[in-house]
């Protein structure tokens, strides 16, 4: 693999002015993240906007007589949740290319695997003979794929292809969420680079935390010598939330590149800074990692259910991501609002190609409890997940999409 930064541009979140993307105020920031050592960036398909304005950054002079493009790494996906047929898989790779404005790119996943059988389908469809020749003709370097799966059924993908990179989700609250830690060093033992996705849970570790878990943080003195970071004091001792979860992931030799949906100056700022903390004190101090430890603590108070991703509980004989519904039903406890819910119908229904499987979809047969080691009242669980993951409105929205995209 190329000597890619610790630190990735996430495209996703840039800023939008008017219902279109700000390319002005975007290409000041990649263009410091840039100057600042970042050579990955990260986009996709499926965001809107996100590949264009890239391409069109990047297709411009660096003020060193070449491109900001021959500076970096592009990665892109392809939709496979959006295709019917290897016609279709071909149609949204060219389309990516066009919109960035490139013959190739040099990292291309497979976005947003979460089931074995979502993998399964996309065999069928020839993806990989669609990456294999796309790879052959030069038009990608890299292959690799995107999890937000289970544990169990990660490995199984890992296992089942000579993949050359995965992203997963990781930050110090989903360490048993999805992929989790266990799933980031199976991957790093086969060898994959693993690139870590959501590494502040959507802001929610920069700038929500609760209370008390602001305070803990607030009131912790970093070992390390003052590196200039944003929000330090007058000695440089005390550092933001963001930090603490950058430097968090930073302390796990497993992970190659943290993405960060950087979208203000202030933000590359304070990351860039972050990262070269990291590459100039190594892992944070056993004092720091127990501040850390405290913060999620305070989190971890409100989980529901005390389940680790094992998956002995798996297969459902109703079809049902047990795993997968548990985890949300924690990640709605801990962090409240939409985002779960929408991520748990995306998961759940539009991306398996079969009827709801759900939580409601839960028959009280019975067999997972009898298989918990952690011996965990699971229908009783996914009761609760019914009553407060699968908002109404949102179900049926997701069946109507499902409808649509033929499923």
């Amino acid at each position: 693999m190329d000597k890619i930064s610790i630190l990735g541009y996430g495209c996703m979140r840039f800023t939008r002015k008017m219902g279109s993307i700000d390319m002005a105020k975007a290409e000041r920031e990649v263009r410091l993240a840039i100057e600042k050592g970042v050579n990955y960036f990260d986009t996709a398909y499926m965001y809107p906007g996100s590949e264009k304005a890239l391409g069109a950054i990047l297709a411009k002079d660096d003020g060193q007589g070449g491109k900001l493009r021959d500076r970096v790494y592009v990665a892109t996906k392809l939709p496979h949740m959006l295709a019917n047929s290897r016609e279709d898989l071909e149609k949204y790779l060219e389309t990516s290319l066009e919109r960035l404005g490139m013959p190739y790119v040099d990292y291309y996943l497979v976005h947003n695997l979460s089931s074995l059988e979502g993998w399964e389908r996309c065999k069928r469809l020839g993806v990989v003979e669609l990456l294999e020749q796309a790879k052959a003709d030069g038009k990608i370097r890299h292959i690799g794929f995107s999890w937000h799966g289970n544990l169990h059924n990660f490995r199984k993908v890992v296992d089942d292809y000579p993949w050359e990179f995965c992203q997963i989700q990781y930050n110090y609250l989903d360490e048993h969420f999805q992929a989790g830690t266990e799933g980031l060093k199976y991957a790093a033992g086969k060898g994959l680079p693993v690139i870590a996705m959501e590494p502040l849970r959507g802001g929610t570790l920069a700038g929500r935390l609760p209370v008390e878990a602001a305070r803990i943080v607030n009131s912790h003195k970093s070992e390390d010598a003052s590196a200039g970071i944003a929000g330090s004091d007058a000695s440089g001792s005390l550092r933001s939330p963001a930090y603490w979860a950058l430097r968090w992931l930073w302390s796990h030799p497993e992970v190659t590149c943290v993405l960060s949906g950087m979208n203000d100056v202030s933000q590359v700022e304070e990351n860039t800074a972050a990262a070269a903390d990291a590459a100039e004190y190594g892992p944070l101090s056993s004092k720091d990692l127990a501040m850390v430890g405290q913060v999620k603590a305070v989190f971890e108070k409100s989980i529901r259910v005390n389940c680790t991703g094992c998956a002995y509980c798996v297969p459902c004989p109703h079809g049902v991501d047990i795993p997968f519904c548990l985890s949300a039903l924690n990640s709605q406890a801990m962090f409240g609002g939409i985002t779960s819910k929408i991520m748990y119908f995306f998961t759940v229904r539009a991306m398996k190609g079969k009827p709801f499987a759900g939580a409601s979809a839960c028959k009280k047969c019975g067999v997972c409890e009898k298989k918990c080691p952690q011996h965990i009242r699971i229908m009783e669980a996914l009761d609760e997940a019914a009553k407060e993951v699968e908002n109404p409105l949102l179900k049926g929205i997701f069946a109507f999409a499902g409808l649509f995209m033929g499923r």
